[in-house]
């Protein structure tokens, strides 16, 4: 496990802005930067922490673990569907075909929760059992898994991402009802094998995000990441079943508790300044996507440490 001295000193070499790298194409994410090599398109996740629809901090390592998280997935999941990797040319990094993408989120769900007003869980708690097509029972109750994983997509939007029924993805032409089916099956199979491999390691894959797209022969092609802390909820296994029986919420490594530091120390959607979340907060959020890459990918995690981490992407991305 990476010491908190190491993160420590590395609060002041976070990966937060790519733009002097000077290549072509570049559009700034909340957390990746994306720049179009014509037929390919090189993908960098920085260390840039998001809520509240805005950036509120860095995270040491936290750029490398998301990259290397999904590059574990993509590479345990291939044999499902094709990926859009061409290569990993940097810890940060991942060089990708270009491809056209679907204008749909795939949310795959395994367990009733959440705590949005959109959420599964506050749908139900509401009286809704009909949630983006799939029929529940009633009866049931939070954090409980479903008897199968479902499927509730979103439309893709710059504002705000609208959930859909599968009936209203074809009509609405987002997707051809075959290109539906087949990949509505493809993101069960890559949830059930996500499932398998995080039980492995301790961990339940509870719900996640899966982008899909076509490439030049109209195969279509897993995109973007999966399975990272970021577009994944993960509980702890061995606890769930004694903490669901007894009400209480099930234990998880996230990112929450500086969320709800935001909220105690100003108004994160409004404030046009925010405040520097304190050091120790940062360290303790870089040590919990640490331990969660180690969870899910059962390997240590080695980082790539150093004064400057544009120096050494620029290295490694000569020639690409």
């Amino acid at each position: 496990m990476v010491s908190r001295d190491t993160i420590r000193k590395q609060l002041s070499s976070c990966l937060t802005d790519t733009s002097s790298l000077n290549l072509p194409g570049g559009k700034r994410g909340k957390v990746r930067d994306s720049y179009d090599l014509g037929d390919r398109i090189l993908l960098i996740t920085t260390d840039r922490q998001s809520a509240f629809d805005r950036v509120l901090t860095s995270v040491p390592f936290k750029g490398q673990v998301l990259n290397q998280v999904s590059a574990f997935w993509f590479e345990n999941t291939n044999d499902i569907v094709p990926n859009h990797v061409i290569s990993i040319p940097d810890p940060n990094a991942t060089l990708a075909i270009k491809c056209e993408v679907f204008p749909v989120e795939f949310i795959v769900r395994g367990y009733l929760t959440g705590s949005t007003s959109t959420s599964a869980w506050t749908l139900y708690d509401n009286g809704s059992r009909n949630i983006c097509g799939n029929e529940l029972p009633d009866g049931m109750v939070k954090n409980q898994k479903f008897p199968e994983p479902i499927i509730t997509p979103t439309t893709k939007s710059e504002l705000h991402d609208e959930s859909i029924t599968p009936e209203g993805i074809v009509t609405q032409g987002l997707m051809t009802a075959d290109e539906w089916d087949r990949a509505s099956d493809i993101v069960m199979k890559l949830f059930r094998r996500g499932m398998r491999i995080a039980a492995e390691n301790g961990l339940i894959l509870v719900d996640t995000k899966y982008e899909l797209g076509k490439d030049e022969n109209s195969n279509i092609i897993l995109i973007d990441e999966i399975h990272t802390p970021d577009s994944s909820r993960y509980w702890i296994s061995g606890s769930y079943e004694e903490r669901f029986s007894s009400g209480q919420e099930p234990s998880n490594i996230d990112k929450e508790f500086l969320r709800l530091w935001f909220r105690e120390n100003c108004d994160p959607y409004n404030d046009e300044i925010l405040p520097n979340a304190p050091d120790d907060l940062v360290i303790e959020l870089s040590s919990r996507y640490i331990k969660l890459y180690e969870m899910i990918t059962g390997k240590e995690f080695v980082p790539a440490t150093g004064d400057d981490p544009l120096d050494r992407l620029k290295e490694n991305l000569k020639g690409i």
